[in-house]
């Protein structure tokens, strides 16, 4: 008995108390709405993907500080808006596109690696003396605008005709030691947003797009094994800013419309 008793008085380490107690994901039953109402561009607004996780902290014996949090990668990503026999644009990541990297951070720009730091993040300082349970969510959606004009051209001849959208993401629960930078990955979800959108530029404004499919998303998975963080994941550029549009004609050489932000 002495041994086993010394055995499970011996303090634990971080990484082997935390706690997650409940995580939840899903999408947002909903359709992809769209709206017509600018002459100039039209605009789509995706269901919500949602994260939520309950996180128990044993206390912390000595002065370390554990930031836990969400943070997102995107895997893939197909976005692209066809004109007739014109062409299409298209919002790229090129290292993505390329094969470079597996994916890229999907962090706000701001707080890299979290995806934010209002609701998504939480933040332990030691030294406590008490469990903390604590409450950390994020959600995420898309609402771009695209123009009803070839977005090279100086006309705004409604020339639209379909949005296609394939998006992977692989977002993680994740606590961060701030001075040691140790990682532990707690939870690992894998989601995807499609969408297609048919447009009819003869018509009429506000009659003139239709969602092909699909009508709900595929809910995410939660993983029953932890993925490893791919090291573009933790660092910039984001996606957002690593992003290019082009604009790619049915005939002729492709032309930057859009580059990148850093």
């Amino acid at each position: 008995m002495g041994c086993i008793q010394s055995i499970r008085c011996k303090p634990k380490s971080f990484r082997d108390s935390i706690v997650v107690l409940e995580v939840n994901s899903s999408i947002d039953p909903n359709p992809t709405s769209i709206d017509e109402s600018s002459s100039v561009v039209l605009r789509y607004r995706t269901p919500h993907f949602r994260a939520c996780a309950r996180v128990l902290v044993p206390p912390v014996a000595s002065k370390e500080t554990w930031t836990i949090g969400w943070i997102q990668a995107c895997n893939h990503m197909e976005f692209y808006n066809t004109y007739g026999n014109k062409g299409m644009s298209s919002w790229e990541l090129p290292d993505l596109r390329d094969g470079k990297i597996q994916a890229i951070s999907d962090s706000d720009g701001v707080n890299y690696p979290w995806y934010g730091n209002t609701t998504e993040t939480c933040t332990v300082v030691g030294p406590t003396k008490k469990d903390s349970k604590f409450t950390v969510s994020m959600n995420d959606n898309f609402y771009p605008s695209v123009t009803w004009g070839v977005p090279v051209s100086d006309s705004n001849v409604p020339q639209l005709s379909s949005i296609h959208r394939d998006q992977s993401f692989t977002t993680w629960l994740v606590a961060i030691n701030q001075a040691t930078s140790e990682t532990l990955v707690l939870q690992t979800i894998r989601w995807r947003m499609r969408l297609h959108i048919r447009v009819d530029p003869e018509k009429p404004l506000g009659q003139r797009a239709v969602l092909n499919e699909p009508l709900a998303q595929e809910q995410p998975q939660i993983l029953g094994k932890n993925e490893p963080i791919p090291s573009n994941a933790m660092v910039k550029p984001n996606a957002n800013d690593a992003q290019v549009l082009m604009w790619r004609p049915k005939s002729g050489d492709p032309v930057v419309v859009i580059p990148p932000k850093y």
